[in-house]
Parts: C-alpha cells; structure tokens; sequence
C-alpha cells in the first residue's frame, strides 16, 4: 500500500494545499487468477478502509474547555 499526499498541507506550510491523502494504491503479487477474484471478493465485503471511504462516515468534532481555561 501506498499513497500520494503533499506535506505541506498536513503540516500548515501552504494553506492552498488540502490535508490528507489524494490517493491511495494498493499492490499485489498473486499466484492464480483465481486468487485475484477471491482477493477482490474479499476486499469489497471486509476491508474496512474500503468500507469506510465508500459509505462516507459521519464525522463528528466536539471539544470541552477546563473549568480553568473557561474562566
């Protein structure tokens, strides 16, 4: 596995650069073509990565202050 992202967004050097990855490559080496489609079945039904990127999870931020910070 592999992916492509440029630093600069990730850590506040360029504030035009988005944080995170563009992409994301994954490479295998198989010994059958019945590897490949047991891989691939496999893949789209468990891998989590896969599943989260294509339902599009909710994503939440929340955050309390400290009784001292809020005073």
């Amino acid at each position: 596995m592999e992916g492509n992202l440029d630093f600069r967004g990730t850590l506040g050097v360029s504030k035009g650069v988005p944080v995170g990855f563009r992409e994301i490559h994954l490479r295998f080496e198989l010994e059958s073509p019945e590897q490949l489609a047991s891989l691939i079945r496999l893949t789209e039904r468990y891998c989590v990565v896969l599943q989260t990127l294509r339902s599009g999870p909710l994503l939440e931020t929340s955050y309390t202050a400290s009784a001292e910070s809020a005073a």
